[in-house]
């Protein structure tokens, strides 16, 4: 598709995580556009974040390729039940299970949940983030600072840990990082700095878990239109969110899903330790 929508975007603020239904444009996940080819036919997934956004995108791709579909979120109950209903139209299983990824108790619980619903776990794909923007080192509180690592590194090394268990040859992980991993915004310290460490956790285990055939890979997405872009950002770069890019927009979520499906089927075999760039022609070095 190349009618996308591209800036300027109309000025709008939310409340932290934010919602799909209050966005303008409304992201595109692929609902109309989707069409799955048995890539993932059988598979148990986990999707953190699977609520909006690219989590939602990757759940719904997921499923049309014929994946059940673990939905991982904070609290978003509306768009979490929105996301479980195109799984459901797709003809798979999808579980909710709302909570706060920071605790590490709770990244067990989701695990142990996938395992008990589906018997095994194939494909965990941690996607849940935080982000917050700010102009001065000084303004970042010490524990926004604790709680953007805690969502969005510690917690994929509590739930990697625990599904390793539950994971035979031939199962993945898959890791959003971020085009900050290699150009961070001086806006998202805390941010950026996490995904340069999940850039790194994803080369690092891959070598880990190879000998168990466990494969661990990353995307990184540029600017991707989500509720976290209006819920954590001011309103002047709302409106020219993505502007930045050689393609002049940001991505609809509906853009990164093939990615993930790329390395969640058995096509991307010999794929491990790789991280995949979605970033509108932003150099990712």
């Amino acid at each position: 598709m190349t009618d996308r929508p591209t800036p300027p975007y109309p000025e709008q603020q939310q409340a932290i995580p934010g919602r799909t239904d209050a966005m303008d444009p409304r992201p595109d996940h692929g609902e109309t556009s989707y069409t799955g080819s048995g890539k993932l036919t059988g598979k148990a997934t986990i999707v953190t974040g699977g609520d909006s956004g690219i989590g939602r995108a990757v759940a719904l791709a997921f499923a049309r390729e014929g994946a059940d579909v673990l939905i991982a979120y904070l609290d978003e109950h509306d768009d979490a039940a929105e996301t479980q209903a195109l799984v459901e139209q797709a003809g798979r299983r999808a579980l909710l299970v709302p909570g706060d990824l920071s605790d590490a108790a709770h990244c067990r619980n989701v695990i142990d949940q996938a395992a008990a619903a589906f018997g095994r776990i194939d494909v965990l794909v941690n996607n849940a983030a935080h982000q917050r923007t700010f102009d001065k080192l000084e303004d970042i509180p010490d524990d926004e600072w604790q709680l953007t690592f805690a969502t969005n590194i510690h917690a994929m090394f509590y739930l990697a840990k625990a599904a390793v268990a539950h994971m035979g040859e031939g199962a993945s992980i898959i890791n959003t990082t971020s085009i900050n991993a290699q150009d961070p915004s001086q806006q998202l310290l805390a941010y950026a700095t996490t995904k340069g460490a999940i850039y790194n956790f994803t080369a690092g285990l891959a070598q880990m878990l190879a000998d168990r055939k466990i494969r661990v890979n990353a995307v990184a997405p540029g600017p991707v239109w989500t509720p976290l872009i209006p819920s954590t950002m001011p309103p002047e770069a709302v409106k020219t969110f993505g502007q930045n890019t050689p393609l002049g927009r940001a991505a609809q979520p509906a853009e990164l899903a093939p990615a993930y499906v790329l390395l969640a089927s058995d096509e991307a075999s010999y794929i491990t330790g790789a991280t995949i760039p979605v970033t509108g022609g932003r150099p990712f070095l």
